[in-house]
């Protein structure tokens, strides 16, 4: 994408962007535990790296409104609709992520 400029760069990756928020609200059936076990991200770091954006950029835009953006509704809501409890198996999962990426960090 080199030889590209930067507003279409930037319109080629807000493009993708929104394509997987539309591929995520698609699949509600992956659990945030899913994506953190699989790619280390979910829809909530999604909402923190919008807010982060906003504030290098100088732009008001808080936790909840980003999350409404990424969700599709505000996240109580969508929570209470799609969230499902994580399994013990995928806790065991989450956790082994974590410690390895913990032990490549230190090593």
């Amino acid at each position: 994408m080199q030889h590209l400029d930067d507003a279409t760069r930037t319109e080629l990756e807000a493009a993708a962007f929104r394509r997987l928020l539309r591929h995520l609200d698609e699949h509600k059936e992956v659990q945030n535990i899913d994506l953190m076990i699989l790619a280390d991200f979910c829809r909530n770091c999604l909402s923190k790296w919008l807010v982060a954006a906003a504030d290098e950029r100088g732009v008001d835009f808080d936790y909840d409104s980003a999350r409404e953006h990424v969700y599709g509704m505000p996240y109580p809501e969508w929570k209470a609709k799609y969230q499902q409890e994580a399994t013990p198996e995928q806790l065991a999962a989450f956790e082994a992520r974590q410690a390895a990426k913990k032990e490549r960090q230190d090593g």
